[in-house]
């Protein structure tokens, strides 16, 4: 039996949408974001996937330390939403769906709905691993855009 949640949140950078797209689609610049992230390795994209990563994380357990690995694939990679699959095993699914808009003053507003699906005995530890890294991955998102778009200082 599989068990599914939502949770959701709301960053906002001053950046363009398509920079902020740039960053989030690319799993593998999501190591200086996501804190359960160890390495990123882009494969051929799968089929009906614009890109496709193994990604490895460290979980803990108590005082027990492990490193997973999940497969994630990137379905849609627009200006104003990205669609994103990570599958893991056994029978864990996250779906993400970030979309993006542009708003006053050079702001974007990103929006993130994370849907995690697993096994039931599983589920309860694994969407409390998903919702905190995510969360993480929230407070240092802005920062991280605004930085990337800074212009470099003059010579």
């Amino acid at each position: 039996m599989l068990t599914s949640d939502t949770f959701s949140y709301t960053v906002q950078a001053r950046c363009s949408p398509a920079h902020a797209a740039a960053m989030l689609s690319d799993l593998t610049r999501q190591g200086e974001l996501h804190p359960l992230i160890v390495r990123v390795r882009r494969l051929p994209p799968r089929p009906g996937a614009q890109a496709s990563y193994t990604i490895n994380d460290r979980l803990a357990a108590g005082p027990l330390h492990f490193k997973t690995t999940y497969h994630a694939d990137v379905l849609i990679n627009e200006d104003d939403e990205i669609v994103m699959v990570a599958r893991q095993w056994p029978a864990t699914t996250v779906r993400n769906q970030t979309r993006l808009r542009p708003e006053p003053d050079g702001l974007v507003r990103i929006d993130v709905e994370i849907t995690l699906t697993a096994p039931t005995p599983l589920f309860r530890y694994a969407f409390r691993q998903a919702r905190a890294a995510h969360l993480a991955l929230a407070t240092r998102l802005g920062p991280a855009l605004e930085r990337a778009s800074d212009p470099p200082p003059a010579a």
